[in-house]
C-alpha cells in the first residue's frame, strides 16, 4: 500500500454568509453554515473529489485538522470518524488515516478464485497459508457435511492479500472424497478455489451473507480494530451429489463489497 503524505494539501475553514433581504427574509449563498466538524469532512472530501488526494494518500491527522480549523481534537475525531464510516477513508491504528480505495465488487452466485477478482479490479494478489491438516471433523462441521462423527475431513485457511494488505481470511473444510490430493498442493501458486473447481465441479451452491463483528484472531490477520464492520459469507457446495466443502470467508467491509447477478437459465 502507498501511503504519500500530501503535505501541501490545503485545509482552511470556508466562510459562511448570509444577508437579510428588504422584505425580511435570509437568503443564504450556496455556501451554508454548517457544524464544524462537517465543514472539516466537507472540506476532506473536496480534496479526494477533486483528485488532489488520491486512494491510498495520507489524510491530516486530528491533531493537524484541530489546529487549522481552531477546533478540538474531539471535534476532528468526529469528522474523521464518518468519513470512516462512509467509506471514504480508512484509519489504520498506529499507522495514521488514507484515503480509501474504491471498494472492489466480488462476485456472489458466481464461484470465482479470489485471485482472479482481486486482478479483475487491478489488485495484486498474494496469499499466506495459515492452516493446511486432516484433521477430524467436529459435530458442528459434520452435521453441516453430512458426514458422521470421527470421520477425517481437510482443513485449510488461507490469508488473501491485495498488495500486501489483507482482503479475505478464508477457512475451508474439505470432504476427501472429492478432492483426495487436496493437501499436496502449493495454495501460494493456485488458490483452493481453482483447484478445486478443476478436480470438483460445483453442481450447487448455497450462499449466507451477513455483517458480523470480527472475531479477535482474525482482525490481527486483516489489521482492522475492533469496531470495524466485516462480511461474512458462509458457503457450502456439492459435488459428485455430496457436500464437498464448508466455507467461511470474512472481509473488511471498507475494503470489499459483493455483487450478485442471476439469470434464468444459468446454473451459477
Amino acid at each position: 500500500m502507498r501511503y504519500e503524505d500530501v503535505s501541501q494539501a490545503i485545509f482552511r475553514p470556508k466562510p459562511h454568509l448570509s444577508y437579510l433581504t428588504t422584505k425580511g427574509f435570509i437568503v443564504e449563498t450556496s455556501v451554508r453554515p454548517r457544524a464544524l466538524y462537517e465543514q472539516i469532512k466537507q472540506q476532506i472530501m473536496q480534496e479526494i473529489d477533486a483528485g488532489r488526494l488520491t486512494p491510498d494518500d495520507r489524510v491530516p491527522s486530528e491533531t493537524r485538522l484541530a489546529k487549522e480549523f481552531r477546533a478540538s481534537r474531539m471535534t476532528a475525531n468526529r469528522a474523521l470518524k464518518e468519513l470512516a464510516e462512509e467509506g471514504r477513508i480508512i484509519r489504520i491504528q498506529g499507522v495514521g488515516t488514507f484515503v480509501a480505495r474504491p471498494k472492489p465488487e466480488a462476485a456472489l452466485l458466481e464461484i470465482k478464485s479470489i485471485a482472479r477478482e482481486i486482478a479483475d479490479w487491478g489488485g495484486v494478489h498474494s496469499c499466506e497459508v495459515l492452516v493446511l491438516a486432516e484433521e477430524t471433523v467436529t459435530r458442528d462441521i459434520g452435521t453441516k457435511m453430512g458426514l458422521a462423527p470421527g470421520t477425517d475431513l481437510f482443513h485449510s485457511i488461507v490469508l488473501h492479500k491485495d498488495r500486501g494488505v489483507g482482503v479475505q481470511y478464508s477457512e475451508r473444510y474439505i470432504n476427501p472424497k472429492v478432492a483426495p490430493d487436496y493437501l499436496a498442493q502449493d495454495y501460494t501458486q493456485i488458490t483452493p478455489s481453482d483447484y478445486l473447481l478443476k478436480v470438483a465441479p460445483v453442481q450447487e451452491a448455497e450462499h449466507v451473507i451477513e455483517a458480523v463483528r470480527c472475531p479477535s484472531h482474525v482482525r490481527a490477520h486483516l489489521q482492522i480494530s475492533a469496531d470495524e464492520p466485516c462480511l461474512r459469507l458462509t458457503r457450502r457446495t456439492w459435488s459428485f451429489d455430496r457436500v464437498a466443502t464448508f466455507s467461511t470467508m470474512i472481509s473488511p467491509g471498507f475494503r470489499y463489497k459483493l455483487k450478485g447477478k442471476f439469470n434464468r437459465g444459468t446454473n451459477q
